[in-house]
């Protein structure tokens, strides 16, 4: 007669031997897996500025619309994740659906560029990405695609110079940081970013992954690692985890001195929300953001809350504010299969309307 307990030790074992088996497995597949491959959509570089260069995507069809679209990513993270892997880039497809992009990519920051400002990203390094593309294309206006910090910088620029463009559009992007919501949002006020940046003069990109990796350990420390286990059999889900880790892991160091006005402006003081920000020495004046906008955040978003998005929509002038969620988190936003069904065609529909020449 089999005891109960019995059973559950056998159940135990032949669980255990499952998962050593499996353990085995995934130890030969990454053995045997080649270096992994990110933002593989062709592109050029069309304009370079110190570390700043701008890249223009090679075009997957006839062009549907007659205006380029600029695309200015977060300085903490590469934009890299937008164009993840064949199947899961929000770049290709936005070229399949005929838009032409250029994108700015911020480069990282040596010992010797911790003076840059958040001025100098905004009014001089995305002011002369713009200028560029007008001058190349003949255009009086481009469009605009601002995503996480990237659309904070894209949104204070439009204020700036509201007579550059013709649409902007924010993806995940914050504007109210005065908001409990997030973890980020809480920590960040408590935190001596003048010690920081006057100790270490740049921020290191590993100190500012940590965090984000802190802020949900067992999902992103533990959970992950167990279902890349489960996995074992699988070699393509197995690149794909690859190619994600290896984004997750590639964060540039940040300017000490942009890095230090950002969180004490944004997180500390919330002065681009009351209108108090100034950017070489001009007030940033959201009202002055009258042209049609577009704003899209994540319902589930751990690093940018939809509180922290939503309020966008009372800040500025314009009458042509359209507002759209998803039921993802950050970084599904770019990758989740949703998103890869209905993301880019509201983003290149939503254009297409609104720049006829």
């Amino acid at each position: 007669m089999e005891l109960p307990f019995e059973k559950e030790t056998a159940a135990y074992f032949k669980e255990f031997e499952k998962y050593n088996r499996n353990l085995l497995q995934i130890t030969r597949t990454l053995l045997n897996t080649e270096d992994v491959e990110l933002a593989r959509s062709p592109k050029d570089l069309v304009f370079q500025e110190d570390k700043l260069r701008l890249f223009r995507f090679r075009p997957k069809r006839e062009q549907l619309c007659p205006v380029p679209v600029l695309i200015s990513y977060a300085l903490v993270n590469r934009e890299t994740m937008m164009d993840l892997e064949e199947g899961r880039s929000l770049i290709n497809n936005l070229l399949e659906l005929g838009l032409d992009i250029y994108i700015i990519i911020w480069g990282s920051p040596a010992r010797m560029d911790r003076f840059i400002t958040l001025d100098d990203y905004i009014d001089i390094y995305l002011d002369d990405c713009v200028d560029y593309i007008r001058s190349e294309r003949r255009l009086e206006k481009i469009n605009l695609l601002g995503v996480c910090q990237g659309g904070t910088f894209t949104g204070i620029y439009t204020a700036l110079h509201p007579e550059k463009i013709r649409n902007l559009v924010t993806m995940v992007a914050p504007f109210d940081f005065d908001t409990e919501d997030g973890l980020l949002n809480v920590w960040a006020r408590h935190m001596d970013v003048d010690l920081m940046v006057d100790t270490l003069g740049n921020i290191p990109g590993d100190f500012m992954n940590l965090g984000f990796l802190m802020m949900k350990p067992f999902q992103l420390m533990m959970d992950k690692y167990i279902g890349l286990v489960e996995s074992a059999d699988d070699p393509e889900i197995v690149r794909s985890f690859l190619r994600m880790e290896k984004w997750i892991f590639d964060s540039p160091d940040q300017a000490g001195e942009a890095f230090r006005k950002f969180l004490n402006e944004m997180y500390k003081k919330n002065s681009l929300m009351k209108g108090e920000l100034e950017i070489n020495g001009r007030k940033v004046d959201l009202k002055r953001i009258d042209m049609p906008v577009f704003n899209i955040y994540a319902e589930q978003d751990h690093l940018v809350p939809p509180a922290s998005s939503k309020p966008l929509g009372r800040l500025i002038s314009s009458t042509d504010y359209t507002e759209k969620s998803f039921p993802v988190g950050h970084i599904g936003m770019y990758v989740s299969s949703r998103a890869q069904r209905e993301l880019s065609p509201a983003i290149a529909g939503w254009l297409q309307e609104r720049s006829a020449v």
